[in-house]
Parts: structure tokens; sequence; C-alpha cells
């Protein structure tokens, strides 16, 4: 998931916090995924403010309850190191959520796709990854196996921009 809408300024980039447009849309998407029968027991949010806040947001409206992981590499990580975040993640967990930044979250979710999913979610997600986007993937197999192309997309949820 990419994080919501957030003001444009703050103390420092990192710092900036949810606009209220995006408290509404991370909520939005919360309700969305608890009615796709979504519930985590992983999630790997990056520790800048606004995806921390976006995380509150979703899984408040989801009724969520798991402790999240706040990972200071994720803000800055490419692609690349996100799926070696992802790598890392407890291979007991079954159902993981990852919320961070653009162009990265875009650039992930284009890894991830085998382009054997649903075909309107793919087409959703080659319109754009605006603020509030998820993507959902099924994957079988342990988190530190996790390569390019070895997951299904199964639906996208295209938030507000």
């Amino acid at each position: 998931m990419r994080h919501a809408k957030a003001e444009q300024v703050g103390p420092t980039d990192k710092e900036r916090e949810l606009a209220p447009r995006g408290h509404a849309d991370s909520a939005e998407a919360g309700r969305w995924l608890a009615d796709q029968a979504i519930t985590p027991d992983h999630a790997l949010v990056s520790a800048a403010t606004r995806t921390r806040q976006t995380w509150e947001s979703v899984a408040g409206a989801a009724g969520w309850l798991v402790e999240a992981t706040f990972d200071h590499g994720l803000y800055a990580a490419g692609p690349e190191t996100a799926l070696d975040l992802m790598r890392g993640v407890p291979d007991d967990a079954t159902t993981l959520v990852v919320i961070g930044h653009n162009p990265t979250v875009a650039h992930l979710a284009q890894l991830l796709d085998d382009g054997e999913g649903d075909d309107h979610a793919a087409e959703q997600m080659t319109m754009g990854y605006p603020t509030s986007a998820l993507a959902v993937f099924e994957y079988d197999g342990p988190w530190s196996g996790l390569e390019q192309g070895c997951a299904r997309l199964v639906a996208f949820h295209g938030g507000r921009g």
C-alpha cells in the first residue's frame, strides 16, 4: 500500500503528517480490506510519520489488532530493498501488509506480479498508483523465497489520488 495523502510541508519530509483527506482515504481503504476479509498477522510499515498514520487509520477502520513493525529503511528503500525487507518477514506470517512510498510501492507491485492474476486489477494498477492505493497479492511459499514475478495479483484498490 502507498501511504495516504499527506500535507505538502512538515519539519522534514519524513515528518510530514497526513492531510485530513489522507485520514479519510486510509480509513476507507481499511474498510475495503475488511470487506475483502483480509486480516494481516504481520505489518511492515515505513517509519515516516505519514505511513505510521496511514497504518493507524487502516488498522483502526479494519479492526486489526496486529502490531506493526516500523522500519526506517523502508522510508528510502527502492523496490529491491523493499523486497529484501519482505524476505525477512517470519515464515509463520501468512498475511503481510506493507505500507511505503512511491515510486517504490508501485514498482514493487509490478515486480511481484506474475501476470496470471485478475486482469481488471492489473489494468487499474497500470493506470497509476495514487495515494492510498493498494494491491493484494497471493503468494505460496516462504517469505525468504519471495522473488520477482512470483505473486498473483488478486485485487487493486485505487485510492483517490
